[in-house]
Formats: C-alpha cells, sequence, structure tokens
C-alpha cells in the first residue's frame, strides 16, 4: 500500500501553521463599525479598523436617535428611552409633524440609509440581535468578528453585543464610557480623560462633587491611553492625496501655511475676539509666506468667518476655502509645509500633528480642564507651538509624527494574541 501525502497545512504570515493558531476560528479577517452619526467620533472607528487593514472587509452600522423639535431636549436620555418616548409621542398626537415644533422645525425619524457624514451610501441601523446572530451563524466559516464603536450612543450596544456574543466577537469601545469598562474587550481613549484623577484635576472639583466625576479608577489592563483622537491619516493617505490634489498644489507658491479654524466648546471659548487675534498674527507673517490656505469647520461661528474674510478674503497671498466639495482637507495635510489650528479641534490637531510638519495652535490659553491637560502633553512632546505672529515660515522644524492608530492597533494584536486569536488583513 503506498503512504498517502497530505498536503501541508495553510501557514500564517509569522511562519506559523494556521491550525496552530486556532484555524479559522481564532482569525479575525472582517469588522463590524458602529457609529452615531457624528463624524469625529465614526472617523475614529474607521481610522482604526484601516489601521488594522481591514478596511476592505467592514460594515458599517449606526445608532440613530430622532431629531429636529422636541427631540433636541431629549439626546440627555438614553438612546433606546429617547426612541421609546419619541414614539409614544408620536402615537399621541397621531404622528402629527408638527408636534411640539418651534418655527419651522419637525420631528424626523432617521432613515436607515444614513451614511452621508462618512462618504458611504447606506449604512444600516444598529440592531443587537441581528449583529450577535450574524457573528454566531458565521463564526465556523469566517471566524470571529472585531467589533468596534465610538460615542455615548452607541455603549449601550457594543457592551450588549459583547455580552451576548463574547465568545465570537472582540469588542473595542472608542472614548471613555465612564462606568463599568469590564463591559468591552478594550477601551481605547485619551489620556487626557483620565485628567481629573490627577492632583490639578482633583483641585478643580469641590469635594462633595468628586465622586460624581468620571472617571473615578485609573486605567486597567483593558485600556488603552493616546494622545490625541484616532483617525485615518498616515502615510499611505497622504502620499495618494499628494497625487490626488498634485493639480491644485502643486504650482503654489511655498511655504504653504495651511490654517484650519474650528468653533469654540464649553472648555476651550472664543469669539470675535480670537479671529481678530489670528488675522492679525497671519497679517504679521504673510511676508514670509508663499501662500496661506484658509478652512472653517462646520462649528466655525459665522461672526468669527465673517472677521476672517473681510481681512484676508482679497489678500492676493490667501486662499478661503468656500465650503464647497470636494474638500480639500487631505489635500492641505499633504501639501501643507505648516499648519495654525484654532485649540479647540482635539481631532484637527491629532490628524495635523500626524504629519511631522510644524504645527501652532491659537487659543491654547482659553482651555480649560482636560483640554488645557491636551495641550500641555501636546507642547511638552514637541508636537505643537503656540502661533505668535512673529514665525518665519522660512525656517521649519519637526517632530516624530504622532501614530495614536498604529499603535492601539498593536493593542489590540496582543490582546489578541492573549486570547489565542490572530489578526489577518
Amino acid at each position: 500500500m503506498k503512504p498517502i501525502k497530505l498536503p501541508d497545512p495553510p501557514t500564517s504570515p509569522r511562519g506559523m501553521p494556521e491550525i496552530f493558531e486556532g484555524g479559522v476560528y481564532g482569525v479575525i479577517r472582517r469588522a463590524v463599525i458602529i457609529g452615531n452619526g457624528f463624524p469625529g467620533a465614526e472617523n475614529q472607528c474607521i481610522g482604526l479598523v484601516r489601521a488594522l487593514g481591514l478596511s476592505q472587509n467592514q460594515l458599517f452600522y449606526r445608532v440613530t436617535r430622532p431629531r429636529g423639535g422636541i427631540n433636541e431636549w431629549l439626546h440627555w436620555l438614553p438612546v433606546s428611552l429617547h426612541k421609546k418616548l419619541y414614539y409614544i409621542l408620536r402615537q399621541i398626537y397621531n404622528y402629527s409633524h408638527i408636534l411640539l415644533t418651534s418655527g419651522e422645525k419637525k420631528i424626523i425619524s432617521l432613515p436607515s440609509a444614513n451614511g452621508g457624514n462618512v462618504g458611504l451610501s447606506s449604512v444600516l441601523e444598529a440592531d443587537v440581535k441581528q449583529i450577535v446572530g450574524m457573528a454566531r451563524k458565521t463564526y465556523e466559516k469566517e471566524g470571529p468578528l472585531l467589533v468596534v464603536a465610538s460615542g455615548r450612543d452607541t455603549i449601550s450596544i457594543a457592551s450588549s453585543i459583547r455580552r451576548l456574543a463574547s465568545d465570537y466577537v472582540f469588542v473595542v469601545q472608542i472614548q471613555h464610557p465612564r462606568t463599568r469598562l469590564d463591559r468591552f474587550d478594550m477601551v481605547i481613549t485619551p489620556h487626557h480623560d483620565y485628567y481629573p484623577l490627577t492632583p490639578q484635576g482633583q483641585e478643580k472639583i469641590p469635594r462633595f462633587l468628586r465622586p460624581f466625576v468620571t472617571p473615578r479608577e485609573p486605567p486597567g489592563r483593558n485600556v488603552v491611553l493616546t494622545v490625541g483622537a484616532l483617525h485615518q491619516v498616515d502615510s499611505s493617505a497622504l502620499r495618494n492625496a499628494a497625487k490626488v490634489w498634485h493639480d491644485e498644489f502643486a504650482a503654489l507658491p511655498r511655504p504653504l501655511l495651511v490654517v484650519n479654524v474650528g468653533g469654540p466648546t464649553s472648555h476651550c471659548r472664543y469669539g470675535a475676539d480670537l479671529a481678530r487675534q489670528l488675522t492679525s498674527y497671519l497679517q504679521n507673517i504673510l511676508l514670509s509666506c508663499g501662500t496661506v490656505r484658509i478652512s472653517f469647520s462646520r462649528r466655525t461661528p459665522e461672526k468669527v468667518s465673517r472677521i476672517i474674510v473681510k481681512e484676508l478674503g482679497d489678500h492676493p497671498k490667501v486662499l478661503i476655502w468656500d465650503g464647497e466639495e470636494p474638500n480639500p482637507h487631505l489635500g492641505n495635510l499633504a501639501w501643507a509645509d505648516a499648519f495654525v489650528i484654532t485649540a479647540d479641534s482635539i481631532s484637527m490637531l491629532s490628524e495635523a500633528c500626524s504629519t511631522g510638519k510644524p504645527v501652532y495652535v491659537i487659543g491654547a490659553e482659553r482651555c480649560t480642564w482636560k483640554f488645557a491637560d491636551f495641550h500641555n502633553t501636546l507642547k511638552k512632546r514637541g508636537l505643537v507651538r503656540a502661533f505668535t505672529g512673529s514665525e518665519d515660515l522660512s525656517e521649519s522644524w519637526s517632530y516624530p509624527p504622532l501614530n495614536d492608530a498604529a499603535e492601539a492597533a498593536g493593542k489590540i494584536h496582543q490582546a489578541l494574541a492573549e486570547r489565542g486569536w490572530i489578526l489577518r488583513a
């Protein structure tokens, strides 16, 4: 009888046969993203999945709330309770489209096809039973499921998925969920979220309020701390953007200064005074600039943008984005020689600091609480400098680029290895 020659087992990228790594049952090849409808939160999920190499094999779900009219006053409620209350009110008022509205506002229920904010044509409504069922039914054929969620409204969905399908999923919650972090396999949150536990933070909290301020405990083993916000900007994205935007940027006189203007927040307040300060400083350094490109965000108050446009809009070196698509944001990041960014936006600062190029911040002295701690961290690491209006843009400086998404992805690989799983793109 002739011996039967069996085929060699498939090998992993690390040279180990897949059967010794748990076979298909222990290999994650796909991801589910659960968003909350806010670009800042959803961009963090997309950025992490991109860093893990799963962008081509992801499903996007979204937790939605009713909007308009009285709903604008109910966002403090848990999303499930908000939806139930909305349904009851609609029943009481016989689905009246003018229910408790003021002016022309209407109460509307968001459709399931709602992917505009992240550039997707269709996003499914997040449903715990559906996602858990998919994880269970496809486990033997496709392996475990990576679930990545971000934002307060996604907490109950993500934690329920882990509770009901813990053997089939690995659940990552981005942004601090405030309580019971053990409901998730991993929590990824900025270091400044733990500012309330520092001596400086404790001094600013009245003693009788300290038991109610979160977080209450230092980060545990399942917590990964970042410097800033996760995002999609990496070296590959910048190279691609440089090619896409070549025709618009290549001929611009250098150095190119990109100015990103956000909007005031509860812990970083400003208004027309900062706009005037910014325009004054920019006028001071125009001599050392070849081109200045200015962009406003959705949060920029009209009074702020109006002042900047009035003072700088007619200057031959200044180009102000009109808000029309396509958005030049990635082109700005790829082609800029330096940045000036208002202190309110952690996302914009995190993206700019991932380029290794000079980043100047205006308004950091107006920030309080954990926003101030974030800016102190950036300064200590040499990632940013204060914008004073006396800079010579022909002189450059650099630093090791901030790469929070890649570092968080590495922590996920480690946690999966401890569980006996691996992730393969």
